[in-house]
């Protein structure tokens, strides 16, 4: 059987293109807070208060990742955690102050970021990449909960 084409492997290019991130990212950005740590922290600036599931699902974070990375951000001082007062099992999550300023300084770092990730693509490739890019994670999301959206049957 001969060798397959892997350049028409939408996994292998979506490897590829997350291993060029990650490179961009620590090069860019920080060595420190990754890129699923950033999303957390956008995630409250724009609502504080939230809980660690509805933050994992505004960020596409299952839940034993979403409980690491929020230990991981509170352990550095960048978000408390505060009980709910209408259900004491729940924690609600607020960004402290150097959490507030960190997500500012990343914010500046991560457009940068994006330009150069970019490059390759004229303003329209951006825009419609990002459109498609966009509607297959979309799409994707579905795959995380079989019993919701059953995967097609293989032949």
């Amino acid at each position: 059987m001969a060798a397959v084409d892997l350049t028409t492997h939408p996994g292998h290019l979506a490897r590829r293109l997350q291993q060029a991130h990650h490179l961009l990212w620590t090069a860019m950005v920080s060595e420190e807070i990754t890129s699923p740590q950033f999303g957390v922290l956008n995630a409250l600036t724009a609502e504080p208060g939230l809980d660690q599931r509805t933050v994992g699902e505004r960020v596409g974070l299952d839940r034993s990742t979403i409980a690491e990375v929020i230990s991981r951000l509170n352990s550095r001082g960048l978000l408390d955690k505060v009980r709910d007062a209408e259900d004491g099992r729940r924690f609600l999550l607020r960004l402290t102050d150097e959490g507030s300023r960190t997500h500012r300084r990343l914010t500046v770092r991560t457009a940068r970021m994006n330009q150069v990730f970019l490059a390759p693509l004229s303003a329209e490739e951006q825009v419609l990449f990002l459109q498609l890019i966009r509607r297959v994670s979309d799409a994707a999301e579905g795959l995380r909960a079989p019993a919701e959206s059953p995967l097609p049957q293989p032949q």
